[in-house]
């Protein structure tokens, strides 16, 4: 019987803490890292990531636009890191933000989340611009495959207010309604929600984001800092998994061990 992914995240939660470190190979980082700004070099910083976080965290998050950016030649590079990824043990979250409806948005669950696919990951970011019914098919198979998906439901960006805020008939936001449908999957599915929004403004009960897992991007580069993630979220900070990127890869190669264990001891300080 395949293991849910709830129960998956949980375990890695429980070892290593919910700490999640990006793999962003986007241009000013590889030349911090001294990496020539192509697929060979988002090859190498996200081997090298997977390296340091291997025996100190459980979850990265390999941003695939930077990947991407370099045609064929990036997706070979990013088949290498997420197979060293699995490999090492590590839960890997494919930040792909794909979106659609019938076959082709189960397309793209087949690329991501299916066993043996070349593109496998652990889960998967999703929109769901078109109505959350418009993902039950890579709902259904992340299902049976133990795999998880998170959607987008309160973006940082300044331009997202004017959508994510927006009410229906029955007064909820368009945020809190993906956190209300999500709620329903038990853990399995998760929502994306910025550590620098503001809960209230968005119409997002906290108590209802407790019952699912939150991808909490916008830590340190985008002005959330890690210390002030129990304030944010409240009764859900049991469920947040705080992603960090830019923050510690901009140790470089020398220091980014050392930068990951920064950020997990100031996780730790939550207390969960």
């Amino acid at each position: 019987m395949t293991e849910r992914f709830a129960v998956r995240l949980q375990a890695v939660v429980d070892r290593w803490g919910p700490l999640c470190v990006g793999i962003d190979p986007h241009s000013s980082l590889l030349a911090r890292w001294a990496l020539s700004d192509d697929a060979s070099g988002a090859r190498e910083l996200g081997l090298r990531v997977v390296e340091a976080a291997a025996g100190r965290i459980g979850i990265v998050k390999p941003q695939i636009a930077f990947f991407e950016r370099h045609g064929a030649a990036g997706y070979a590079a990013l088949e290498e890191v997420l197979e060293s990824a699995r490999a090492a043990g590590l839960l890997v979250i494919a930040d792909v933000k794909r979106g659609d409806v019938g076959s082709t948005v189960d397309a793209y669950g087949e690329a991501w989340l299916s066993p043996g696919s070349p593109l496998e990951a652990d889960a998967m970011t999703a929109v769901a611009y078109q109505g959350f019914g418009s993902l039950d098919a890579v709902l259904d198979r992340a299902a049976s495959a133990g795999k998880g998906v998170f959607v987008l439901a309160a973006t940082s960006n300044p331009e997202s207010a004017e959508i994510q805020t927006r009410r229906g008939l029955d007064g909820a936001t368009v945020a809190s309604d993906i956190v209300r449908h999500a709620a329903r999957f038990g853990g399995d599915v998760g929502v994306v929600v910025g550590a620098t929004v503001s809960l209230p403004e968005l119409g997002i009960d906290p108590r209802t984001l407790a019952d699912v897992p939150v991808l909490a991007p916008g830590f340190g580069a985008q002005g959330a800092a890690l210390a002030d993630a129990p304030a944010l979220f409240g009764p859900a900070i049991g469920r947040v998994i705080p992603n960090v990127a830019r923050s510690v890869l901009q140790a470089g190669s020398e220091g980014i061990a050392a930068a990951i264990d920064g950020a997990r001891a100031e996780v730790a300080s939550w207390q969960r």
